[in-house]
């Protein structure tokens, strides 16, 4: 049924008349961050119930207090360090906004700042012992996911959604 939604609302002559013929609620655009949240969402449940994960965390995961704004570090910083401002860059936020995230991990214990041994101006956020536990229940919650959406869609349709989003952000 959501293929020939999607055909039908593809496939519609837009009119002045009707903007609002169900377009802005059955799009590609719509359907990836709606998809995208539920896998975050997915992989943040299964850190919740990891068993390897720190105690404190699984709870704050369990609360709803750990979110997928949280996973924006997880996702991109390196396991030498990064600055501030490339971490916002590659989450695609504000310097401020990814500040605020950085010191929320910080205050949980996930991430330090440090000296940055290139540049003695410039601080990077590092894993602390307790952040690479998190990045390996991060790795593990991730592997299931996708075996789950696998397991739901298919191998084939998995495949495809697979090597066309890659394609895309490519």
């Amino acid at each position: 049924m959501v293929n020939l939604v999607y055909y039908a609302v593809m496939t519609e002559t837009p009119s002045p008349s009707s903007p609002d013929s169900g377009w802005r609620q059955a799009h590609l655009g719509r359907w990836l961050a709606l998809a995208s949240q539920r896998f975050d969402a997915r992989v943040l449940a299964l850190m919740a119930n990891n068993d390897q994960m720190p105690l404190a965390l699984s709870n704050l995961a369990a609360r709803g207090h750990l979110t997928a704004s949280h996973i924006h570090i997880t996702r991109h910083l390196a396991l030498s360090g990064s600055r501030l401002t490339e971490l916002a860059r590659l989450a695609g936020i504000s310097k401020q906004g990814m500040g605020k995230l950085v010191d929320q991990c910080a205050a949980w214990g996930l991430v330090q700042r440090q000296c940055d041994p290139h540049d003695a101006r410039a601080r990077l956020v590092v894993f602390t012992a307790t952040g690479l536990a998190w990045l390996a229940a991060f790795e593990q919650a991730v592997k299931q996911a996708e075996a789950e959406l696998r397991a739901e869609l298919g191998l084939q349709v998995a495949t495809v959604i697979a090597i066309g989003l890659e394609a895309y952000a490519a």
